[in-house]
């Protein structure tokens, strides 16, 4: 009956278009009313208890980074930059969509932000040029899906709050997934381009790469800086996320002067704001994931799935093509809270690495951000480019068949997650 109640009510919540932070407040709420003997009071203190995690302060602190960088003009210079790489090629100007996006998660660690950023400049750029509207969307919509998994990454912070995993470890090991995703992406649009001759620009030589690097060092700069300071151990990750505040904050302001000290309030307001509905969503779905550990739900999903085998890849492809519906229905962080721990613990049970796992847990989630009908990417960039969005829908597929390739190869090929934190952290 409890169980009715919470699910029930969740969907319910869902399919009339409640958001997903309110869906899982209301059904958890209703489960302690209707069904259990739990003052109310232990909502708030499940919620509070969600997010009185020290590594959640990383959290404000890259996304005020990020925003104070945007904010600077960061995003024309990356992708002058990329383009001057990659634009000459047939489909440049889609391939330089995709490697402005993975040059800017190294700033924004969040995949809307991604989409709105690049997309508020490549979707009309795109459309100006000759390419299908659609296609211009679509391509963004995916690109961004690399915005979590290069670090500096958000999803990839909650994991490690939520497992204990040392958060340094988990960005270095969404590097080479990230960098696969990215490639993969390029070459599909690569392929799509040729297929349908979409324009390419001229190349501009190298007088124009050099100088469009130097416009965008700085930007790039910021996450050597976040990276460093995690390698060097000096600082935690927290510390490191206010330091790359304050590394926006000059850049931004004194260097880029794409901002000015009366515009920093506004984005201190915005950047809180973001924060605040995410740690929201973080402590609400904690409460959620609460009462499915007391009606014991994690342990009939670990039964169930160690029922079928106990064959370390079949567990990999049942966790996999649970993920990605999941990822169709629910917005990430939610489940990655919700579902995290009893599938890490399933993970665990058959010799999967704790690393290993959350990459691909995530790299399947953030492909989740661009899989009809309820990925939020997608609506993002379909209202960027002014479109139906059922014209992007039917341009994602070869994306996203794209996406699931490099998932797999990260998911049945451990070394590709785990290669670089064991070499830069030692092995564990």
């Amino acid at each position: 009956m409890g169980i009715t109640i919470l699910f029930g009510t969740f969907l319910l919540c869902l399919v009339i278009g409640v958001p997903v932070a309110i869906c899982l407040g209301v059904s958890s709420a209703a489960y302690l009313v209707f069904y259990a003997d739990i003052p109310l009071v232990v909502f708030s203190q499940k919620i509070f208890s969600g997010v009185d995690s020290f590594v959640l302060l990383c959290i404000p602190g890259f996304i005020m980074a990020g925003n104070l960088m945007n904010g600077g003009g960061i995003t024309d210079r990356i992708i002058r930059f990329a383009s001057a790489g990659v634009g000459w090629i047939r489909g440049g100007l889609g391939l330089t969509n995709i490697a402005g996006s993975m040059l800017f998660a190294g700033i924004s660690g969040t995949a809307v932000a991604e989409a709105a950023s690049i997309g508020a400049v490549m979707i009309p750029g795109m459309k100006k040029e000759g390419y299908p509207v659609s296609f211009a969307a679509a391509i963004t919509a995916a690109a961004s899906t690399v915005g979590p998994i290069i670090p500096p990454s958000v999803p990839m912070i909650i994991v490690g709050a939520l497992s204990g995993v040392s958060v340094g470890r988990m960005f270095m090991a969404g590097a080479i997934p990230g960098i696969l995703l990215g490639l993969g992406m390029m070459i599909v649009c690569y392929i799509i381009s040729v297929r349908k001759n979409y324009p390419r620009q001229a190349w501009k030589g190298w007088k124009e790469l050099w100088h469009a690097f130097q416009g965008a060092f700085w930007a790039l700069m910021l996450t050597a800086l976040i990276i460093g300071g995690l390698l060097s151990g000096v600082v935690t990750p927290t510390e490191t996320a206010i330091l790359a505040c304050v590394y926006a904050f000059v850049i931004g302001v004194y260097i880029y002067q794409g901002i000015t000290l009366r515009d920093v309030p506004k984005i201190m307001i915005d950047s809180a704001i973001t924060s605040a509905a995410l740690l929201a969503l973080i402590g609400i779905a904690n409460v959620f994931g609460w009462i499915m550990a007391n009606e014991e739900i994690p342990q009939t999903i670990a039964k169930t799935m160690l029922s079928f085998s106990t064959n370390k890849y079949v567990i990999i492809l049942l966790i996999n093509i649970l993920l990605l519906i999941v990822g169709m229905f629910m917005e990430t962080i939610a489940a990655l809270i919700i579902l995290f721990p009893p599938l890490l613990a399933v993970a665990v049970g058959v010799g999967i690495d704790p690393i290993h796992f959350a990459t691909f847990a995530v790299l399947n989630l953030m492909i989740g951000l661009t899989t009809p009908p309820l990925g939020i990417c997608l609506f993002v960039c379909a209202n960027i480019a002014k479109t139906p969005l059922s014209s992007v829908i039917k341009e994602i597929p070869p994306f996203l068949a794209g996406n699931i390739f490099v998932l797999l190869l990260v998911a049945f090929i451990p070394q590709l997650s785990l290669w670089l934190p064991n070499l830069l952290f030692g092995a564990r």
